[in-house]
């Protein structure tokens, strides 16, 4: 069987079973939904820094989902393509995803039925080293046990949006299981570390990367316009996971979401400030939003 080996547990959150538990329960304790939520969730976006930067946000979208559905039989994972430059989206679709939680089964079945679809390739290799689906999966098998899941690649190409209506179809076949659609993004990756500083530096310059750069896509994002977010990012550079969020939108909007909602938005310098009393001439934006 072929099983895919966790290669950021220990450095993007802990590589010991109990010590993992211990902080997806702090990531979850963290923030509180506030607003109301709709009957039913389609999809996600949850970001994927380090659990101690992005994994509380990461949890108010898993809270969010399994407050309205406790049985969730599959997430289907879209994520960024950091170091994967294939221009079609690469599925992982048989065997096992390893993290310190056990081991969390592919969805051969669903897996087979999109390949079938030729909305993405068969490419286990794509994943080896990519950690934005890998870092979602231990929330997964925590908080939704026995739930499969189906990693999927997704370059900021056009093919993105049509991996999505591709995906919201397979899953609008389905009436037997609980299909989610999860997105994985981080936004604005600002400052002299990233080679983007089209405002300057400084604190204004910072404000600037959240109030406006993100909040252009994240506003793209809630409209469900997957064409015009892939643009907006070419143009700005304001998510690492245009691809991933495209086919997100893509699928909830053909499953028939119209808006999505925004859980929360904050960015790496601000954390580190709260969290430890210091700041960055650097930061990096993160958002949490269901569909």
């Amino acid at each position: 069987m072929q099983t895919r080996k966790p290669i950021v547990a220990g450095q993007f959150y802990p590589g010991q079973h109990y010590a993992c538990v211990d902080q997806i329960n702090e990531c979850l304790d963290a923030r509180t939904l506030s607003d109301p939520l709709p009957e039913t969730i389609v999809a996600g976006i949850v970001p994927h820094a380090g659990w101690t930067f992005s994994g509380s946000l990461a949890a108010l979208a898993f809270s969010a989902i399994r407050q309205q559905h406790e049985k969730v039989h599959t997430f289907v994972i879209f994520g960024a393509a950091h170091s994967y430059f294939g221009r079609s989206p690469a599925l992982c679709n048989r065997g096992v995803w390893e993290t310190p939680l056990g081991e969390a089964a592919i969805d051969e079945e669903l897996a087979d039925i999109l390949l079938s679809k030729g909305a993405a390739i068969s490419d286990a290799s794509a994943h080896a080293q990519e950690h934005s689906i890998e870092v979602q999966v231990p929330f997964i098998q925590y908080l939704f046990a026995g739930a499969k899941i189906l990693p999927i690649l997704v370059p900021p190409t056009e093919k993105a949006i049509v991996l999505g209506k591709k995906v919201g179809e397979m899953i609008a076949e389905d009436e037997q299981k609980k299909i989610m659609c999860l997105g994985s993004t981080d936004l604005t990756h600002y400052g002299p570390r990233y080679g983007f500083i089209p405002q300057g530096t400084g604190e204004k310059a910072l404000a600037w990367a959240k109030d406006v750069n993100d909040k252009t896509f994240i506003d793209l994002a809630l409209k469900l316009d997957a064409a015009s977010l892939l643009a907006n990012a070419a143009e700005n550079g304001n998510a690492c996971g245009p691809g991933a969020t495209a086919a997100t939108v893509a699928a909830a909007k053909v499953l028939g979401c119209q808006h999505g909602l925004l859980l929360a938005h904050t960015t790496s310098n601000e954390i580190m400030h709260e969290r430890m009393g210091t700041t960055s001439t650097d930061a990096v934006g993160y958002a949490a939003m269901i569909f």
